[in-house]
């Protein structure tokens, strides 16, 4: 099982999605930033990790949003969703194809990794 940490950071009604590169796997797919934890680390040190390294920003990982496991044909994922905050940084392209901010209404417009299916109808719910 692979763990995974991203963060829910919004603003003025919208949160932050992100797409993944063309070369990486499920390529071109919408996501929220984060990636794996490395040997040792927490679940919110790895996002406040990821988001520096993949946004250039410094995030503060508030409370635990939800959590869900997906079972890919290649990897079984577990990921811990953060409501997260930027302290510090606007929000750049190190490593994503494009980010974009947008409103629970706009979530049929983007095609999301399907590990964040469930996280989608939640927010959906707000």
């Amino acid at each position: 099982m692979t763990e995974v940490a991203a963060a829910l950071i919004r603003e003025d009604g919208k949160f932050l999605i992100c797409q993944r590169p063309a070369h990486k796997a499920r390529g071109l797919l919408w996501e929220f930033v984060g990636g794996k934890l490395e040997p040792g680390e927490t679940a919110a040190e790895a996002l406040v990790r990821e988001c520096r390294e993949e946004l250039d920003v410094t995030v503060e990982p508030l409370d635990v949003f939800c959590e869900v496991t997906h079972e890919y044909p290649d990897l079984t994922v577990h990921l811990t969703l953060f409501n997260a905050r930027v302290t510090a940084g606007t929000p750049r392209l190190l490593e994503h194809a494009a980010l974009k901010w947008i409103t629970p209404e706009d979530i049929p417009a983007y095609a999301f990794c399907p590990a964040d299916e469930e996280i989608l109808k939640r927010l959906g719910k707000y």
